[in-house]
C-alpha cells in the first residue's frame, strides 16, 4: 500500500519546479543585499567619516549572525513549516536594511545592518534548501544546485543596482530603496515556499515501524560529524582565495580593474559548477561528485601561486569557481539521504553554522599570514592542505541509502 503513495509523492515532486524559482530567487536577494555592503563602502566613508573597518566589520557580523541563526531558523522550519520562517525572514530583511539607511552611529549600522540582517539573511537557506530537497526525489542534486545558484547570481544582480543608485543618489536612499525592494520582490514569492504534501503523514507512519530520529541523536551520528566537518574544511579552504586573489593579483602588478573581474569570473563559473556538479551527483553518486569537486578545488587554489597574468589568473579562477561553487549544494542531498525530511532543516542548519565558521576563519588568517610573511604562499599553500583534509573527511562518510522519513538511520549506531 505504500510504494504506489511513494511513487506518487516522487512523480509529484518533480513537477514542482515553482519553489526552485522562489527559492533562487530568494537566496539571490538575501545574499545580494548582504553583499552589496561592498558597494557601499566608499560612500557610506565619504559621508559619515567612519572608517572602512568599522563598515567592514558589519559584514563579519552578519556572516557569523547569519551562521548561528540559520540554525534556529532550520529547526523552526521543521516544527513550524518554512513558509512561515521565510516570511519572518523576509520581514526582517528589508526592515534591517530600511533601518539600517537611517543609522546615526556606526554601533547601531554594525548591529542593523550587521547582526539584525544577519539573523534575517540566515532564514533562507537551510529552511529553502531542505524543503527543496523534500519535494524532489528523482532530480534532487539538480533542484537544490539550481536553488543554490541563486547565491551565485547574487553579485550579478544586486550589486550592480546597488552601483547604479549610488550613482543617482546618496548611500542612504540608494540603501532605503533595495529594502523596500527586497519586500517588494519577496513578499510574493513567499507563497511559493510549502511544505511537501504528506511529509507529516509519512514521518508518522515511520515512527509507528521504528522509532524516529531523535535530533540530538542525529547531531552526534557519524553520519553528521562527517558532514559538518566536511563542510568546515571546505569553506575554510576556499574563503582565504576568494578573499585575498584580488589583493594577490594587484600585488602581481595587475590593474585594480582586472583583478577584480577575477573574482566575478570565480562567480560565473560557480554558478555553471552548480548547475553541472548538480546533473553529475544525479547520475553519478552525490558522494563521488562531492570528494572529486574537493579535489580539484584544493589543487585549484594552490594553482593561484604559478600564475601571475590575467590570462592564467581567469584560467585558474574558472576550475576554483567551477570546483567551490559546484560542491556547496551537495552537502544539503548528502544531509537529505542520510537524515530524510523529518529534521532536515534543523540538520542542515547545523551544518551551515559549522561552514559559515569555516568561511570566517580563511580570510582572518590569509590576511595574519600576508601580515606575518608578506605574502600569500602560505595562505594558498594552506588553503589547498585543508582542502585535501576535507576530502579526506569525506573518503569517510558512512555508506547508508537514502534514509526515508521517520526512519532511524543505519549510520546512529556509529555515533
Amino acid at each position: 500500500m505504500t510504494m504506489p503513495a511513494a511513487r506518487s509523492f516522487s512523480s509529484e515532486t518533480d513537477r514542482n519546479w515553482s519553489i526552485v524559482a522562489a527559492g533562487a530567487l530568494m537566496t539571490c536577494v538575501a545574499i545580494g543585499v548582504v553583499f552589496s555592503l561592498a558597494v557601499f563602502l566608499e560612500p557610506m566613508g565619504t559621508a559619515t567619516g567612519w572608517s572602512r573597518a568599522g563598515i567592514s566589520s558589519a559584514m563579519t557580523f552578519a556572516f557569523l549572525s547569519m551562521g548561528v541563526a540559520g540554525f534556529a531558523w532550520g529547526a523552526l522550519s521543521d516544527r513550524f513549516g518554512p513558509r512561515l520562517v521565510v516570511l519572518a525572514g523576509t520581514v526582517l530583511l528589508g526592515l534591517s536594511t530600511v533601518l539600517a539607511s537611517r543609522a546615526t552611529s556606526l554601533l547601531e549600522f554594525q548591529l542593523l545592518f550587521g547582526v539584525m540582517m544577519g539573523v534575517a539573511a540566515g532564514s533562507f537557506f537551510a529552511p529553502v534548501i531542505s524543503t527543496t530537497a523534500s519535494w524532489f526525489e528523482k532530480h534532487r542534486s539538480l533542484a537544490v544546485s539550481l536553488v543554490s545558484a541563486g547565491m551565485g547570481v547574487a553579485p550579478m544582480t544586486i550589486a550592480p543596482l546597488a552601483a547604479w543608485l549610488v550613482t543617482r543618489y546618496d548611500w542612504r536612499t540608494a540603501q532605503l530603496i533595495i529594502g523596500i525592494g527586497a519586500w517588494i520582490v519577496l513578499l510574493p514569492a513567499v507563497w511559493f515556499i510549502r511544505a511537501a504534501p504528506g511529509t507529516a503523514g509519512m514521518a508518522a507512519a515511520g515512527a509507528a515501524q521504528s522509532p524516529a530520529l531523535p535530533v540530538g541523536q542525529a547531531l552526534r551520528s557519524r553520519a553528521f560529524l562527517v558532514l559538518g566537518a566536511t563542510f568546515f574544511a571546505c569553506c575554510a579552504a576556499h574563503s582565504g582565495p576568494i578573499f585575498h586573489t584580488v589583493s594577490y593579483a594587484i600585488g602581481c602588478g595587475l590593474p585594480t580593474f582586472a583583478a577584480v573581474t577575477i573574482y566575478s569570473m570565480e562567480g560565473v563559473a560557480g554558478l555553471g559548477g552548480r548547475l553541472l556538479f548538480g546533473v553529475l551527483a544525479d547520475r553519478l553518486g552525490t558522494k563521488r561528485v562531492l570528494v572529486a569537486g574537493l579535489l580539484i578545488q584544493a589543487f585549484a587554489a594552490a594553482s593561484y601561486l604559478l600564475v601571475n597574468r590575467l590570462g592564467g589568473f581567469y584560467a585558474v579562477a574558472l576550475v576554483f569557481g567551477l570546483a567551490y561553487g559546484g560542491v556547496m549544494p551537495l552537502y544539503a542531498v548528502l544531509a537529505r539521504d542520510y537524515f530524510g525530511a523529518r529534521i532536515l532543516g534543523t540538520v542542515l542548519g547545523a551544518a551551515t553554522m559549522l561552514s559559515s565558521l569555516g568561511m570566517a576563519l580563511g580570510p582572518v588568517l590569509g590576511g595574519w599570514l600576508f601580515d606575518r610573511y608578506g605574502s600569500y604562499a602560505w595562505m594558498y599553500i594552506g588553503s589547498m592542505a585543508v582542502g585535501l583534509g576535507a576530502v579526506a573527511i569525506a573518503l569517510a562518510f558512512p555508506r547508508a541509502g537514502q534514509i526515508k522519513d521517520g526512519a532511524q538511520p543505519r549510520v546512529a549506531a556509529s555515533a
